[in-house]
């Protein structure tokens, strides 16, 4: 019979807030990987959270506020599953759990990934789980739609989980091959002065998303693909005048892509094939000016409803504490130079 979970208590509520609840855990071979090394997963969920928690056996107690108990049990759950289905757990899931166990925005689009154990995104090297309720929504849209915009600050995982749905597609045999592109707007005219043939200039361009690939598939894998065609990594320009069929398309930093760009590269849609299409507004590199086609597409576009648009803000950022605290502290200086909004009506 499959492990599960218990808690001692009436009816397995919470109580006042003063009297401990405790949580049961049933597979004690678990428990090591639960609490982490000398309890520091318990610890890290303890200062989150503001709440005391104490392990005896296969139980953990929990005490605090009525709201601090109850998301601290929502995070132990959350990570007892993973333990069960034979996922890692280190600090950045222990964060991430406390994040998708605090967020309401799974509740109020009526996702069903609360504690986001429930949705796994298998490839050959990772399997991957959200780590914030926003992800969770994105790999719905991600799964179901034929187009999608990702939207958001830098370290919300909006290509990286995109390259992983793909080759997670590619695998299983719902795409035939995968297309990644981005603009190299930053070298612009200067793309010449570069050393080196035309790849050795653009890949600098593109590496990201090898980044990316090569922690989804082995070194070996990717070689091969991209040499036979399943794979294909290319800067936007190279896209005009194609028809793109049966394919998973990615275009990243498309914030650096005009809206002549932008229309291009939407209408190459084909039978079969699916585009995401991410960015970060607030990063433009286009000349002064210049509208995005980032934005001017997402404008044009969000009243269509086979157009899915996911918009990531700083509190879903997980690449470190550290990045939503800078994308914060820029944020705040660029209101504070553009300074108090005008009154339209004066």
């Amino acid at each position: 019979m499959k492990s599960g979970l218990t808690m001692d208590g009436s009816n397995g509520k919470t109580g006042p807030a003063e009297e401990p609840v405790v949580l049961g855990f049933d597979d004690n071979r678990l428990l090591p990987l639960l609490f982490g090394a000398y309890d520091r997963h318990l610890a890290r969920i303890e200062q989150a959270l503001g709440v005391r928690l104490a392990s005896r056996g296969n139980k953990v107690a929990i005490s605090g506020s009525e709201s601090g108990v109850i998301l601290a049990g929502d995070t132990l759950n959350a990570l007892y599953r993973r333990l069960e289905k034979n996922l890692p757990v280190d600090d950045a899931e222990v964060d991430a759990a406390i994040r998708l166990a605090s967020s309401k925005s799974t509740v109020e689009t009526g996702v069903e990934h609360r504690t986001g154990g429930d949705v796994v995104l298998r490839t050959p090297r990772r399997h991957l789980t959200p780590r914030s309720a926003r992800q969770a929504d994105y790999l719905k849209a991600l799964s179901d739609g034929k187009m999608v915009f990702g939207i958001g600050p830098a370290g919300t995982g909006k290509t990286y989980l995109a390259v992983a749905m793909a080759v997670s597609m590619l695998i299983s045999g719902r795409v035939e091959r995968i297309i990644l592109s981005r603009p190299a707007v930053e070298a612009g005219e200067r793309l010449g002065f570069l050393p080196g043939d035309l790849r050795e200039k653009i890949d600098p361009y593109l590496a990201p998303l090898y980044d990316a690939l090569y922690d989804m598939l082995p070194g070996d894998q990717v070689v091969n693909r991209m040499n036979s065609g399943e794979i294909e990594v290319a800067p936007l320009a190279f896209m005009r005048g194609r028809t793109l069929s049966h394919a998973f398309v990615i275009l990243d930093e498309a914030q650096n892509a005009t809206q002549v760009q932008m229309r291009m590269f939407l209408t190459r849609l084909g039978e079969g094939s699916r585009m995401v299409i991410t960015g970060d507004p607030s990063q433009v590199d286009l000349p002064s000016g210049t509208v995005s086609g980032l934005s001017h597409a997402v404008a044009t576009l969000d009243h269509i409803d086979a157009v899915k648009v996911v918009r990531f803000a700083d509190v879903d950022i997980v690449r470190h504490e550290l990045v939503t605290k800078i994308v914060q502290a820029y944020d705040a200086d660029d209101r504070r130079k553009a300074g108090p909004p005008k009154d339209k009506a004066g």
